[in-house]
């Protein structure tokens, strides 16, 4: 690997913060992977590791693929060892996962999959458009108002809803709000508000077939590490020793909640770099 001049100045960090724009076909991933194995192997101590933070799971193999190459070929040294590569699930799990008790959580707790989660969703949303059909009447234009004419849009009414109260979730779980903070802004405001009536009961109902179950989602896990991480201070610095250096992929895509959680384990006087391009943005720039 021979670095051209601008690769050569983001292998050269030195510590603190960067942020890198990277277009596409820059290198990206080959620099923050060289840049991993160096680090590993010139930066470390005993018993701590590089963490790098991407936005899939297949990007996860394919760094941790080239770590390992660099680690062998540069610096002759084992692979697997020094490093870590996750998606942002994947740490707040191993976070989580080491002190469940710090949120509440029990010690075989479970994770809700995409499929389990869009189907308590429906669920939900199905429960509580049957038992408000005034929702529909409210939204519908007057040239649909005969039971009859509307049979199209009542199929597709269900499946609209769905989309937009796990848009209110998610953005509700990003910001840190849970139901119950929802509940309390709503019933301040003189206002009534349909739709917003309806994302608030479905957000309460959705959280509470998840705690039935005995599971959380994707979007709870990043809180509750966060909130671990805040609720213990020598958890945090243990942390914070263990990966003293982050490197973050597709850094244009991050929600607030993963700054969140990087901004805390990199802590004030961190070594966190950024690596993104914000004309690329696939979720969070165009949407938050």
């Amino acid at each position: 690997f021979r670095p051209r001049p601008a690769q050569q100045l983001a292998l050269d960090y030195a510590g603190g913060k960067m942020g890198i724009a990277a277009v596409p076909g820059s290198g990206k991933t080959e620099v923050l992977s060289a840049l991993a194995a160096r680090l590993v192997a010139t930066n470390l101590d005993e018993g701590q590791e590089v963490l790098v933070v991407t936005l899939v799971n297949a990007a996860v193999d394919n760094f941790g693929q080239r770590i390992r190459r660099f680690l062998q070929e540069e610096y002759r040294m084992l692979p697997g060892m020094g490093y870590r590569v996750r998606t942002l699930h994947g740490l707040a799990h191993d976070i989580v996962r080491e002190r469940p008790g710090l949120v509440s959580l029990a010690d075989d707790f479970a994770i809700a999959d995409n499929r389990e989660t869009e189907a308590i969703l429906i669920d939900v949303v199905q429960a509580w458009l049957a038992a408000h059909p005034e929702l529909f009447q409210h939204y519908c234009s007057s040239e649909l108002k005969e039971w009859e004419s509307r049979k199209v849009e009542r199929l597709r009414w269900p499946q609209q809803m769905c989309g937009v109260a796990g848009a209110f979730i998610s953005r509700a779980k990003d910001r840190q709000i849970s139901p119950e903070m929802c509940r309390s802004w709503q019933t301040e405001r003189p206002e009534r508000w349909p739709l917003l009536q309806f994302c608030v009961d479905v957000y309460a109902d959705y959280q509470r077939s998840l705690t039935y179950r005995g599971k959380v989602d994707f979007d709870d896990l990043v809180v509750y590490a966060i909130s671990a991480l805040r609720a213990d201070e020598a958890y945090l610095e243990r942390m914070r020793r263990r990966w003293p250096f982050i490197l973050e992929d597709e850094a244009q895509d991050s929600s607030e909640l993963q700054q969140e959680l990087l901004r805390l384990l990199s802590g004030p006087n961190g070594r966190w770099v950024r690596v993104g391009d914000s004309n690329q943005a696939v979720y969070y720039t165009f949407t938050t």
